[in-house]
């Protein structure tokens, strides 16, 4: 019996998610207020400076999956700018310290992703900031749950498009000029992409378009040497599912129906996006990795 091994069935957290969350959830959501909060790698992440010298932008770095990101991107050995949503600045000011904690740069920059021009913002003052941008991981998202589609009203709909899939094009518009051969940009899609839940219509359809969003990009940026890649969450504990991203009393069976029978953390993401922007995929463009615990859909 080999002792070093795990069970990743039992990795991380295993139970459904207490409905007293529901109770405490606010908008928007704040990662320190969940139960349990989060594991975004705080702890656990040790890098092996695979990104030293990088200049990072993230959007959503705050919390979940884009905070788990800043964390090991910074322990990696990159400089890192992140976006958080007004409203957030508990989260904020967290991450900004772990990775002040790491010896790097760090930028936190607030801006609601709703608002066209925020996004060429964040490029700006990310390259003001820290002398430039090779790294850039569009994370941020928008996602609120409706039972029917009566209640889908469309300034959801316009909003969760110009978060979750406008504000990529504006932001990789901008970034353009900086972005030198080498360079990396990742986005998050998600399962929802090919397996739309029916409510979440709107956020599904943008996960769609960010997957061809990112495929298309891929074409286009390969003639100046820089790759674009995705990845595809499944299930993951982050502030989403409490800033009502999951209907009333759905969060107790979050993620237990996958093949690993558990939601995941944030930072079982991690290690994904270091590789996407690292050398080490350096033969690696136009592609969406799966992170699912075992979701029964095609990428």
């Amino acid at each position: 019996m080999n002792d070093e091994l795990k069970d990743p069935r039992k990795q991380y957290y295993t139970e459904g998610f207490s409905q007293e969350n529901e109770t405490i959830a606010k908008s928007p959501a704040l990662q320190q207020d969940m139960m349990p909060v989060p594991d975004c790698g705080e702890e656990s992440y040790q890098g092996k400076q695979r990104l030293t010298g990088r200049r990072a932008l993230i959007t959503g770095g705050d919390s979940g999956i884009g905070r788990a990101v800043a964390i090991a991107y910074a322990r990696e050995g990159a400089d890192v700018a992140f976006q958080y949503l007004p409203g957030e600045e508990a989260d904020a000011e967290a991450v900004q310290q772990l990775i002040e904690a790491e010896g790097r740069k760090v930028v936190a920059i607030a801006g609601d992703l709703r608002e066209l021009g925020v996004a060429s913002r964040l490029v700006n003052e990310t390259v003001e900031a820290l002398g430039g941008l090779d790294l850039l991981v569009l994370n941020a998202a928008q996602q609120f749950a409706t039972e029917t589609l009566a209640d889908l009203t469309m300034k959801q709909v316009n909003d969760t498009f110009q978060v979750n899939i406008i504000s990529m094009y504006e932001a990789l518009k901008a970034a353009e000029s900086h972005l030198e051969a080498g360079s990396a940009v990742i986005t998050t899609t998600s399962v929802q992409a090919t397996d739309p839940s029916a409510s979440l219509l709107d956020y599904a359809a943008t996960k769609g378009a960010i997957s061809n969003f990112t495929v298309g990009m891929a074409k286009y940026f390969a003639k100046k040497g820089v790759r674009v890649n995705a990845v595809a969450p499944g299930p993951i504990w982050t502030p989403l599912q409490l800033d009502d991203g999951k209907l009333p009393g759905d969060l107790e069976t979050f993620g237990q129906d996958e093949l690993l029978e558990r939601a995941g953390q944030p930072v079982e993401l991690a290690p994904v996006y270091v590789f996407l922007a690292s050398e080490e995929a350096s033969y690696v463009t136009g592609q969406i990795y799966g992170v699912t615990g075992g979701s029964e859909t095609d990428l």
